[in-house]
């Protein structure tokens, strides 16, 4: 049985944390699914299509990363796409304990989905998506917090 993980998130934008979770994930899952949360409620920086392009970037050549979005419940995606584990990835104790919370709901609702926690890489312990997306906003740069291959000024029109 083929072992597949949905990471979800808004990705608004994708980081190295991001990126460094999945690629620690791949040895642990045959195949590992980004899936960007649509959500109408939160104001976002970049669409969903261009958070999909930007992710789609990163893991070009990657057959086992699939890439799309989803909206409604992770769990309700994971059945749908066969998924029987949530990847998420912890910088702090706060993620920590608001995750667990998650994650005891999920299983609650699906307890066939196991939720696996990775730890944040050290180096990247500070970067999250609000200050990235702080920063893009205010012209800083923010090429040391998003992938290499992810040129912001590509995706901002400006």
């Amino acid at each position: 049985m083929e072992r597949t993980a949905v990471f979800p998130g808004s990705f608004d934008p994708f980081t190295v944390g991001h990126e460094s979770i999945v690629r620690r994930a791949l040895p642990l899952f045959d195949r590992v699914i980004i899936a960007v949360g649509e959500n109408s409620d939160k104001k976002t920086l970049f669409s969903v299509e261009t958070r999909i392009r930007m992710i789609s970037k990163v893991f070009e050549g990657e057959s086992r990363v699939e890439v799309t979005s989803f909206s409604g419940l992770t769990v309700d995606f994971c059945r749908k796409n066969k998924a029987r584990y949530i990847v998420r990835g912890l910088r702090t104790s706060a993620d920590f304990e608001y995750e667990r919370a998650m994650g005891h709901m999920n299983w609650k609702m699906a307890p066939e989905i196991d939720t696996v926690f990775l730890l944040t890489s050290t180096e990247h312990t500070p970067v999250n998506s609000t200050i990235v997306r702080d920063i893009i906003k205010n012209g800083g740069d923010a090429s040391a917090f998003v992938p290499s291959s992810i040129n912001i000024s590509d995706y901002l029109g400006r």
